[in-house]
């Protein structure tokens, strides 16, 4: 069930205050500029049951302010920041008002999601370095990691303050990636959209695609095939496995555990080739379409049985190792109180006790008694670790279950014409395997996309890194970041 109220700048805070008293948490803020002038769209969300609540501020063209709501929501900060550096709309009160998205070499007063703002003109004066915190007393210094980093990972700079090999504080600095994802959607067509919402996060694709896929089907009033959205239930656990399985094997290469690593990426390769097997694609693309899903077989079971008694033997060879569960345990803590705070969403928020999942607070299908949502409370590596690997057992009874209810080879559901009646607005909620994703969309009567806000679930969970790292230890840095595994580039439109 989704509300839309019309709010005031004056009357917002106390609107949004009451929402969050009631159990709501903001998942959205989209900034619009529409010709008659700025207009920005909160989404608060609860469930179950499911539950969206939006409210629509329209501002001043002349002076574009909103208050803060930093003070109720740390989210909310973060979405203001943003929103500033790419609309110029400025939070008025806000507490901590540096820029976060724009960099030091985009030209003052230019603004990227404005309708007129063209191609970025020629660099203009410079706004100077980013100004880190800087930590000062004896033995204090910094280790600057990044933006350019060895190997695959993408770009971000991580500034460390240290004492010997203790960490007084991290500052992570990232949008070294952005690349105007939320301009590129605006005058596509629904299904010239698809594509693009796949590679958001290129890890991430059934994911992104659902979420865009159930915001355009909300707008257009368009009801999917029962069947259909099981196999799009089938897609998002086979997405969750082969990336699990990945972040298994890698947290025991980074305590030394190199073989290990080597069989979860063998068994990642299998999972992917049965990805393709699935949807034609290795990462599921193609499988997830507006209107419906496509199938071209159904994952063997007898292939999945043999695969989950890989991951589980691989489980408890890294569980039953003194010293991968020593390195694991007590690392890189993220308390509960902290964790609830920041607003974090996934593994990260369960690992810490919160049993926050899109699958049961938003369903878009009946999932059963076969979804056991795993939640530790220890906040640390080995809660992570764990986390990961009892939602793969969760996810192979679930693909057993959805599988049961379709039929091979009558598993290709063709997408069912979009009705077209708009103009239009509609929200998705999935649970991604890093987290919650959300997708809102507006689209005029013809189907032309005139706004696609996406959230990676990445975008809460960053600022919970430097928490986890606090009076930990350099050499633990690469073991706790990867047991947070947060996308960039979700993070990065």
């Amino acid at each position: 069930m989704r509300k839309s109220y019309q709010s005031s700048s004056a009357t917002l805070p106390q609107h949004a205050e009451n929402l969050l008293a009631q159990g709501h948490r903001l998942a959205l803020v989209a900034a619009h500029i529409d010709e008659d002038g700025p207009r920005v769209v909160y989404l608060f969300a609860s469930g179950p049951p499911d539950t969206r609540v939006e409210l629509n501020v329209r501002l001043d063209p002349d002076r574009p302010e909103v208050p803060s709501l930093a003070h109720l929501s740390f989210a909310a900060g973060r979405f203001e920041r943003e929103m500033r550096d790419l609309f110029g709309i400025v939070p008025q009160g806000h507490p901590l008002p540096r820029r976060l998205v724009r960099h030091f070499h985009w030209p003052r007063g230019w603004y990227p999601m404005h309708a007129d703002a063209g191609p970025p003109p020629t660099f203009g004066e410079q706004e100077g370095p980013y100004p880190f915190l800087e930590v000062e007393g004896d033995g204090v210094y910094e280790i600057p990691v990044g933006p350019v980093h060895a190997g695959l990972i993408e770009p971000g700079h991580f500034r460390f303050s240290v004492v010997g090999e203790t960490i007084l504080k991290l500052k992570a600095r990232l949008w070294f990636v952005h690349k105007g994802i939320e301009k590129l959607f605006q005058g596509r067509s629904v299904a010239a959209g698809l594509p693009l919402a796949e590679r958001i996060s290129g890890d991430t694709a059934v994911g992104h695609a659902l979420a865009y896929c159930l915001a355009v089907e909300e707008a257009t009033g368009t009801q999917v095939p029962a069947e259909a959205q099981r196999a799009r239930a089938l897609l998002l656990e086979l997405e969750r496995i082969h990336n699990h399985v990945a972040d298994l094997g890698m947290l025991c290469n980074d305590v030394g555990h190199g073989i290990l690593n080597a069989h979860a990426q063998r068994i990642r390769e299998h999972l992917l080739r049965l990805n393709k097997d699935v949807t034609g694609h290795r990462l599921l693309r193609g499988g997830v379409l507006p209107g419906g899903a496509a199938l071209r077989t159904l994952p063997d079971p007898a292939r999945l049985k043999a695969l989950g008694e890989d991951i589980r033997e691989i489980t408890d060879l890294a569980l039953g190792h003194s010293t991968v569960r020593d390195r694991f345990t007590a690392t890189a803590v993220l308390p509960t109180p902290a964790a609830r705070e920041i607003g974090c969403l996934g593994y990260v928020a369960r690992a810490s006790g919160i049993a926050n999942d899109a699958r049961v607070a938003h369903p878009f299908t009946a999932y059963g008694p076969q979804l056991d949502i795993p939640v530790h409370t220890t906040g640390d590596v080995l809660a992570r670790f764990l986390v990961r690997a009892q939602e793969i057992e969760v996810s192979l009874a679930l693909i057993e279950h959805f599988t049961e209810g379709l039929d091979a080879p009558a598993a290709v559901l063709a997408p069912h014409p979009l009705p077209g009646a708009g103009p239009g607005t509609g929200v998705g909620l999935v649970e991604g395997w890093r987290g919650t994703i959300v997708t809102r969309v507006e689209l005029t009567a013809d189907g032309t996309l005139t706004r696609v806000k996406p959230v990676d679930p990445s975008f809460f969970n960053w600022p919970a890194l430097p928490v986890a790292l606090n009076d930990t230890i350099v050499p633990d840095f690469p073991l706790t970041n990867k047991s947070f595994n947060l996308s960039y580039a979700g993070n990065d439109l």
